[in-house]
């Protein structure tokens, strides 16, 4: 099975099942299959696109994203989601990275595209599609032909290419559609970058693979998620916990109906007892699974049910998701073995083939056995759960002593007037590193140092405390959700 093909048989199975929803348009299965193949046919005659070329989608969510993916994907070539909040200069440096042959867009962002690269705009796909009289007839590909090229999400230096192959990509689609059980008649609402791992393989593979609807808007806002669930009676929603806490601060959302809604996923961090209390009374839910996985595993990882939230919340579960192993290791790479710290590794089949020109990177971090390290830091508690202390390069070593920086998190993030929280290590002269948090507070206060270090007295040791505290109105985050400390001193 390949992407092409899975979206023939869909054709065929599902001709007048709803496909794809967005503001502008509402195709079946049968109308997105034909309009990306006119356009596939179209890049190959116009741009000369083949199989293995490398093409760039920059633009927000939307019908063209959606038909830009397949589109290029039916030519054999290699898709490369660009995300749509970066910068000229961020999209140039990926662009030059990959040796990206065109570049689809539409609006402000083919404008700006066009200055770096060959670009297509595609403004009304509809109109512009009807016009392509031709349609590519798809060649029979190879499983293992890679076809989609994402880029890291860099909270730290240069982004990477992360290349995968169709069957990496249907191996984390089949799995998502069995743990979160999609169907023909779900309804997936997408309102993440589709130029994240997860948004794309775990959602749009995913509930492509059943021949499940797909609602797409351009970006995430807490009214219109609300509005979107009562429209379109959606069963299945993605999202950071920052998305899922905004919303259930929505003033009227007692008065929602949101009782489509089956499946609420979150990802890119856990959430805390505190937090999934005010979901379970904000928005009357259990239905609350948590997602851990690196882009680079496609993102495969862990999953936690909704049952075990009562007694786990905080943890990321305590196993693989479907064709998933985890396990820990040590500084030396030695498996531990129950209970204890160190560092995730991965394995499984959805792994990426590696990064793009950069084999030494690969190999860093992709074993010959193939494991995969995560670079996260977690615990593993009697139960078998696993609870993530932070990343292996973000611990801070103050005196000679470990200090894990989401332990302190937590314990802040339970304090009545702490919104959010970033914990991190800042150079000190007599012990190497110290402690730092930076606080987003509810409500003012005299002296956060004061208040906060009194409040973690009693809740963990000494030299875990933070030695200086910050205040911030917001976090830094991308676009994934996740802080970016990098940003922070």
């Amino acid at each position: 099975m390949n992407i092409p093909k899975l979206l023939a048989v869909n054709a065929r199975k599902f001709p007048a099942g709803e496909a794809l929803i967005t503001a502008d348009c509402r195709l079946s299965w049968s109308e997105l299959h034909d309009q990306s193949l006119r356009l596939a046919a179209y890049l190959h005659e116009q741009y000369q696109i083949s199989a293995g070329d490398r093409v760039a989608l920059y633009m927000p969510n939307s019908y063209s994203w959606v038909l830009g993916y397949f589109a290029v994907i039916n030519l054999g070539a290699i898709v490369v989601p660009v995300n749509a909040r970066l910068t000229s200069a961020e999209l140039e440096y990926i662009l030059g990275d990959c040796d990206a042959r065109l570049v689809i867009a539409q609006g402000e962002y083919a404008h700006r595209a066009s200055a770096l690269s060959t670009c297509l705009r595609l403004d009304q796909p509809a109109a512009q599609v009807a016009e392509m009289h031709a349609r590519w007839l798809v060649a029979d590909m190879d499983s293992e032909q890679p076809c989609t090229l994402l880029y890291t999400s860099g909270t730290t230096g240069k982004p990477k290419g992360v290349l995968f192959h169709h069957h990496a990509l249907l191996t984390v689609a089949t799995a998502s559609a069995v743990e979160m059980d999609m169907r023909p008649y779900s309804r997936l609402l997408h309102m993440m970058p589709l130029t994240h791992s997860a948004p794309l393989n775990v959602f749009l593979l995913g509930g492509t693979y059943v021949g499940a609807a797909h609602v797409v808007l351009p970006e995430f806002h807490p009214t219109l998620l609300l509005d979107t669930v009562e429209k379109e009676r959606t069963t299945h929603f993605f999202g950071a916990p920052v998305a899922f806490m905004m919303t259930a601060q929505q003033p009227d959302i007692a008065e929602r109906d949101i009782s489509s809604m089956q499946y609420w996923i979150y990802g890119g961090g856990p959430m805390s007892t505190e937090q999934l209390e005010i979901l379970a009374d904000r928005m009357q839910t259990d239905r609350l699974y948590c997602v851990y996985g690196l882009t680079e595993a496609g993102p495969s990882g862990s999953i936690m049910m909704p049952a075990e939230h009562a007694s786990k919340a905080g943890s990321i579960g305590c196993r693989g998701a479907l064709h998933t192993e985890l396990r820990l290791v040590d500084e030396q790479g030695n498996e531990v073995i129950g209970e204890g710290t160190g560092q995730i590794q991965i394995r499984t089949e959805g792994m990426m083939l590696g990064y793009w020109n950069k084999p030494d990177a690969t190999a860093e971090c992709l074993h010959s056995d193939g494991w995969l390290d995560s670079g996260d830091l977690a615990r593993r508690d009697a139960a078998g759960y696993y609870w993530v202390l932070g990343r292996a390069k973000e611990l801070i070593i103050s005196g000679g002593v470990n200090v894990y920086p989401r332990e302190i998190e937590v314990a802040l993030e339970a304090h009545p007037n702490v919104a959010e929280v970033a914990v991190f290590g800042v150079p000190h002269p007599q012990w190497g590193e110290t402690v730092k948090a930076v606080v987003v507070v509810r409500e003012p206060v005299a002296d956060l140092h004061a208040e906060l270090s009194a409040y973690l007295e009693p809740l963990l040791a000494d030299y875990k405390r933070p030695r200086l505290y910050a205040e911030m109105d917001m976090l830094p985050r991308n676009a994934n959700g996740k802080v970016m400390k990098h940003q922070l001193s």
